[in-house]
């Protein structure tokens, strides 16, 4: 129950709908055992005793309790899933918030299908045991207990017999609850695992298509799919073994009873109607035992979808701000490394080591360096996606930690290498940054973007609704929005991560061009392979394996004649390799 507890929070508010079902099916069991009560005083006192008149009374009296039983049990069902609705609803936005506040560090091993199966049929799980499994267990509770009662009053010698075989009903539940928690639990992670390679299928099917891959994914798909059938045939063996053995175990219950139930008839210790009432109260007693592996089943279901959920609800926050952090204050844009030291998690090598650098607020500082070597991870360092082992990040003097988070990012704009575009008009996609953005202001940075042009092509213009991930845009165009964006939020400090990296050498002239009168008055960090795209910097710092190896103007760096010289030769030598074959 301890998973239980830990959820109590997401329920508990709205115990009243749970208090309110429990209350109703109190009386809709009350009712259900009125059955063999009447059934004895039918047989007893109105047909062994020939007082047929009362029949009809009986008749009528039975149809009413089957109408108030009717109109109890749609209350208790409804009240039920009251309970169970409401509680999910609130479980599942506390996931999806949790999800917008976890750091970079656990996105960067998580599985897209595995969250989704774990926002979908996870909290399903919990929603269907507190709905119906809890309700279940109560009535499990009553009738056994109120069946045992009125059975004791029958007879307590036939009670005692019958109810010999019952200790060993409970043996064979206790054991499949064993059996089948951990069995439910390795379905669970199967399903996720096959919801990730859907996911990611889709999201790279266009990959697929082009290199002819389809045969391989299928085959890769009938891996997953092979190992979530695999799980739930082992759950279903489970069942299948367990299930007839609590029906036997139950079965002998009816035996002993009809074999010394029809010796106390014949000796005149009971009368008929109480062996047929106690017939009846067996079943009661029998079938919701043999029921509770059912609820057990279900109780197994929502304890493994409960752990998997509470993985997410309890992963710590890394990236928190201060209680008394600073905010609405406008960025001068002076940013400082002092030291900075971090490495990913997993990772052996440091991702960047021991680097520092001042820049004055509306410089433009150039990151170049081979892959690997640090240059984005620096400015996710300084938009504080991750927090560095040693050292510290300062902004216009003070440490970026003593800022509150949306002060801090709301004034960096950031262009990464994907740009990522929703499923949403282009006017919303380009304010999505600022969403008080005036239509004037949101098409001012469309065309310092370079993207105003394009974008009047399009059917609807500004109103035209992308695909997913902006699908129908060629890449070159989603990069110009996502540039866009940028400038739309008016950023004290501008990165741009090789954001001109999709589109063509003409458009990329045009694009710099225009960014230089963006970049005015802005601390601008851009990474880039290209040189042209950062030689007019005011300092560029070189990276190799996590450190600053040279730093300096486009000139003086060419002149020193390190690592940064090498790229220039290499990409002027290429291109001027192509100009001649152009000529020839």
């Amino acid at each position: 129950m301890d998973t239980f507890r830990k959820l109590k929070s997401y329920y508990l508010p709205y115990k009243k709908y749970f208090y309110l079902s429990t209350v109703f099916l109190i009386f809709v069991t009350a009712i259900t055992l009125i059955y063999p009560v009447i059934l004895q005083i039918t047989i007893d006192e109105v047909v062994r005793k020939g007082k047929y008149q009362y029949i009809p009374y009986l008749s009528i009296g039975f149809v009413l309790i089957m109408a108030v039983k009717g109109i109890m049990t749609y209350i208790q069902q409804y009240c039920g899933d009251l309970f169970g609705i409401s509680a999910v609803y609130r479980l599942r936005n506390a996931l999806y918030k949790k999800l917008q506040y976890l750091p970079f560090r656990f996105y960067d091993n998580a599985k897209t299908g595995d969250l989704m199966s774990r926002l979908t049929a996870d909290v399903e799980g919990i929603r269907f045991f507190l709905s119906y499994g809890i309700a279940e267990l109560i009535r499990f509770l009553l009738l056994v207990g109120t069946s045992i009662a009125i059975m004791l009053y029958y007879s307590v010698p036939l009670t005692a017999v019958t109810v010999l075989s019952l200790p060993f009903l409970l043996v064979a539940v206790r054991k499949f609850d064993r059996a089948v928690h951990p069995a439910f639990r390795a379905v669970r992670k199967s399903f996720g695992r096959l919801n990730t390679k859907v996911q990611e299928n889709i999201s790279g099917i266009h990959t697929v298509k082009a290199l002819s891959k389809e045969d391989f994914e299928i085959e890769r798909f009938d891996e997953f799919n092979t190992d979530f059938r695999e799980k739930n045939i082992f759950n279903a063996n489970i069942w299948a073994k367990y299930f007839p053995l609590m029906e036997f175990i139950g079965n002998l219950s009816v035996v002993l009873l009809l074999s010394y139930g029809g010796l106390m008839v014949i000796n005149g210790r009971l009368q008929p109607g109480e062996l047929v009432a106690f017939y009846s109260l067996v079943g009661f007693l029998i079938f919701p035992i043999m029921n509770l592996g059912f609820i057990i089943n279900m109780f197994s279901q929502a304890k493994a979808s409960g752990e998997r959920l509470l993985e997410i609800l309890e992963e710590p926050e890394d990236i928190r701000e201060k209680p008394d952090a600073v905010r609405n204050v406008r960025f001068r844009g002076e940013v400082e490394f002092r030291g900075v030291t971090m490495k990913y998690t997993g990772d052996n090598q440091e991702a960047v080591e021991d680097i520092s650098f001042h820049v004055r607020p509306g410089q433009i500082i150039g990151l170049i360096g081979p892959t690997g070597s640090g240059k984005t991870t620096i400015t996710q360092l300084l938009a504080r996606f991750y927090e560095p082992q040693k050292g510290e990040v300062l902004i216009d003097g003070r440490n970026i930690k003593d800022y509150s988070l949306y002060t801090l990012r709301s004034q960096i704009g950031y262009v990464p290498q994907e740009s990522f575009l929703f499923s949403s008009t282009i006017k919303a996609n380009i304010a999505y940054g600022r969403p008080d953005a005036t239509m004037e202001e949101i098409i001012e940075a469309a065309k310092r973007a370079q993207a105003h042009d394009f974008i009047m092509e399009l059917p609807d213009g500004y109103d035209t609704v992308l695909g997913e991930r902006g699908l129908g845009l060629s890449g070159g165009q989603k990069q110009r929005i996502a540039i866009a964006r940028a400038i739309c939020m008016n950023p004290s400090i501008l990165i741009l991560d090789d954001a001109t990296s999709a589109v063509d050498m003409e458009t990329e002239f045009a694009i710099q061009k225009a960014l230089r009168e963006v970049m005015k008055g802005r601390t601008t960090f851009i990474i880039a392979h290209r040189i042209s795209s950062l030689k007019h910097a005011d300092e560029i710092l070189v990276l190799e394996n996590g450190r600053i190896v040279e730093r300096g103007t486009h000139e003086f760096l060419l002149q020193n004649g390190g690592l940064y010289r090498r790229i220039y030769d290499i990409q002027y030598r290429d291109q001027a390799a192509v100009l001649q074959t152009q000529t020839e």
